[in-house]
């Protein structure tokens, strides 16, 4: 009895010992980055903390349109994404018509087809529409998106049918038992969703490289890529626009973490 209580006590010894070192990994240079931010040599050989390296990022960066910008794109996707997502993922989790199973397997397949792939085709019909160099040029060709369907749709079937038969025999039609019950009982799914969609359009560059040209249109991205450029030698003005341009998402993500963890941990599990 004894030896087994310590192996047992070994064992979580040894497990929180390479937790903390695989977190101490991960945060190094998370860390180094953070630290090389505040620094600015002085004229000794040494280093001082300050906060002038961000207040210089910020101005010469022009951020605060930037900010702006990626906040509208990435919310636009969002919205877009999440109201999507619930229609196709309801249709496809819960009603009963010819070829939904193929529909399922179009949209996986989706997930398989990179972007970068469809940039010509997309690229020719915004020009067509004359939506290049427009917001909406940042946020059309990923109103929709295969993963966001594929989610709420297997999220829906871990909620039991019962409740919808009951909102059914009182009266309820598929718009109000889809709004007033199934979209309320996957709010985890829904959150989950919205973080993946936001951070992915906050930290996207390839859309605003190749449809827009304008100025006023950057995002925080481009910028950022126009920063590195500048300041090939001025590590602590880069590390700084680093992490101006990571606080939001890094903020968004610690604020819904719990709803995130759970969205994730019961996706896939069916009643």
């Amino acid at each position: 009895m004894k030896t087994t209580i310590e192996r047992e006590k070994i064992l979580v010894g040894l497990s929180w010992t390479l937790l903390l070192l695989g977190a101490g990994i991960v945060l190094l240079p998370l860390f180094v980055v953070l630290l090389t931010s505040f620094s600015t040599p002085n004229a000794v050989g040494g280093t001082n903390l300050t906060l002038a390296n961000y207040q210089e990022a910020w101005h010469r960066g022009g951020f605060l349109l930037a900010f702006a910008n990626s906040t509208l794109v990435a919310l636009g996707v969002t919205a877009f994404q999440v109201i999507t997502s619930a229609l196709a993922g309801y249709a496809l989790a819960r009603l009963h018509f010819p070829g939904r199973q193929t529909l399922l397997l179009i949209v996986i397949a989706t997930l398989v087809i990179p972007f970068q792939l469809l940039v010509i085709p997309i690229f020719l019909v915004l020009k067509w529409g004359h939506l290049l160099n427009t917001y909406w040029a940042l946020i059309l060709p990923t109103a929709v998106n295969g993963f966001g369907i594929f989610l709420l749709r297997q999220y829906f079937l871990t909620i039991p049918v019962e409740l919808e038969e009951s909102a059914a025999l009182d009266g309820a039609n598929r718009w109000q038992i889809l709004w007033q019950i199934m979209l309320p009982l996957a709010k985890p799914a829904l959150i989950t969703l919205f973080l993946f969609t936001f951070i992915g359009e906050w930290n996207d560059l390839f859309k605003p490289l190749v449809f827009t040209t304008k100025a006023e249109l950057k995002t925080v991205q481009l910028v950022l890529a126009e920063f590195q450029e500048q300041f090939t030698s001025g590590w602590s003005l880069l590390m700084a626009a680093v992490v101006i341009s990571s606080i939001p998402v890094i903020g968004l993500f610690l604020i819904g973490q719990k709803q995130f963890i759970r969205g994730i941990a019961t996706t896939g599990i069916k009643n």
